[in-house]
């Protein structure tokens, strides 16, 4: 399956009005891009579109990369939000959505998610994806049926995805899956290899791995899935450490924090990243610095769960590099997770400025993409994937900014609402604020979530 829309036949030209180019912003800006749907060249001096360029006004960033999602919690929106509680509470409403999943619903509400995600500037989700069975286990008549309506859902929102197909066996450390669990285990990490090793990728989809968690992988099989990882080159996720219930168990269980559990057995490393990183100690930290590991924060998700703030500023110190994810979806806004990393930071700290706001739009853009296995993504220079968003600078948020400070205006004062165009491949999946091919995404996400509530 190959994205949906128009395939770039010939050279393209668009005009940039403003583009943020990773370290300062550049008014007029052509660039051309190539029938490969790569940036063929990036020309700055160019006060006037070229005649034919297709004109995008306002600031134009690279795509932005959704490094953590999981596309079915956008059903749990609102629902989540009455009364009071903590991570196991929320758990149980997942668990309910979850059960109510099948291949063609999946694909109905993903499809819906990823538009809205592209309709937010993200070109590039990671989809931390476990519901790959049916209701008590069974598997179905293509194994893969779940994960490949995920890749169908984002070929036909117009947008990439790595499917980072997750391995998870048990309910803790020690113990079976609980019945709402027995749809998402393979039974074995072997079993797990077997049954990825059948998923390929495409021309929009990459496919890595995932460790659910510590918890949810015997640590006698954790090595099999770092190696599965390792043989095809993939990138690796893991949740890690965003509970301290969850470190607890483990030092129970193991007598070492979850972060020394996954060094010692391999998982560890440069294609590895852990998602939330909360709840770290200063071994973990040096741990994954020195093995460039990197973090994947999603600020808003860690805040509406009250997860806690992870130690963001000391992981990129020792050498964690950074990305953002939306997570459980409670909005879908990646200028909202690079705020929200610094100003939780500020909170805790009671200082400004531990980012720049290049800094913030890196994590959001190149890191990001490079986490999901595209270190080709996340730039506007020759070569890369022509893949970028353009964020309104009239608007009732960001008028009124001075266009050379547009990178701060997008991560301090913009929102998803702001962004005007999205374009992938050098293809318009969102123009002018609509979606090219998911004509009502409103519409969308509430047919596919009321389908899941009958």
């Amino acid at each position: 399956m190959q994205l949906k829309g128009h395939a770039v036949t010939a050279h393209k030209t668009y005009w940039l009005e403003h583009a943020w180019l990773g370290t300062h912003v550049e008014p007029g800006v052509a660039l051309e891009v190539s029938p490969d749907g790569r940036i063929a060249a990036v020309r700055t001096g160019a006060p006037t579109p070229p005649p034919g360029a297709e004109v995008l006004r306002g600031l134009t960033i690279p795509g932005l990369a959704n490094a953590h999602s999981h596309a079915f919690h956008r059903a749990l929106r609102s629902t989540v939000q009455v009364g009071s509680g903590t991570f196991w509470t929320w758990r149980d409403f997942m668990y309910k959505v979850a059960q109510n999943l099948t291949p063609d619903s999946y694909f109905a509400l993903a499809r819906a998610v990823y538009a809205e995600m592209a309709l937010a500037g993200i070109t590039d989700v990671g989809e931390f994806h476990y519901v790959h069975h049916a209701p008590g286990g069974a598997a179905y008549a293509d194994p893969n049926a779940m994960g490949e309506a995920l890749i169908e859902a984002a070929a036909a929102a117009g947008i990439r995805i790595t499917l980072l197909d997750t391995a998870y066996l048990s309910a803790g450390f020690g113990e079976p899956p609980n019945p709402h669990q027995l749809r998402f285990s393979d039974g074995t990490a072997e079993a797990w290899a077997q049954r990825v090793s059948d998923l390929k990728p495409r021309e929009h989809a990459l496919i890595g791995a995932a460790i659910h968690s510590v918890r949810a992988v015997p640590a006698d099989q954790l090595a099999t899935v770092a190696r599965w990882a390792e043989e095809h080159q993939a990138p690796l996720h893991v949740h890690l450490s965003e509970q301290t219930a969850e470190n607890e168990a483990c030092q129970a269980a193991h007598g070492r924090t979850p972060t020394q559990l996954l060094a010692d057995h391999g998982v560890l490393g440069p294609r590895t990243t852990g998602v939330h990183n909360t709840h770290l100690t200063d071994a973990d930290i040096a741990l994954l610095g020195g093995t460039t590991t990197g973090t994947c924060m999603c600020p808003t998700t860690e805040r509406d769960l009250a997860d806690g703030i992870g130690p963001a500023v000391r992981l990129q110190q020792a050498g964690s590099p950074l990305s953002l994810g939306s997570d459980s979806h409670a909005v879908i806004d990646l200028f909202e997770e690079a705020r929200a990393m610094e100003l939780n930071e500020r909170l805790r700290s009671r200082t400004r400025g531990h980012w720049t706001a290049n800094a913030l739009l890196t994590a959001a853009t190149a890191d990001g993409h490079a986490a999901l296995g595209r270190p080709d993504a996340g730039r506007l220079e020759p070569g890369a994937l022509a893949d970028f968003t353009t964020v309104a600078l009239d608007s009732v948020r960001t008028a009124g900014a001075v266009p050379r400070l547009g990178a701060e205006t997008a991560v301090f004062a913009a929102t998803a609402a702001d962004v005007r165009h999205t374009v992938v491949g050098g293809r318009h999946v969102v123009r002018d604020g609509h979606h090219t091919l998911v004509p009502d995404v409103p519409s969308a996400l509430a047919s596919a979530i009321a389908a899941l509530r009958s």
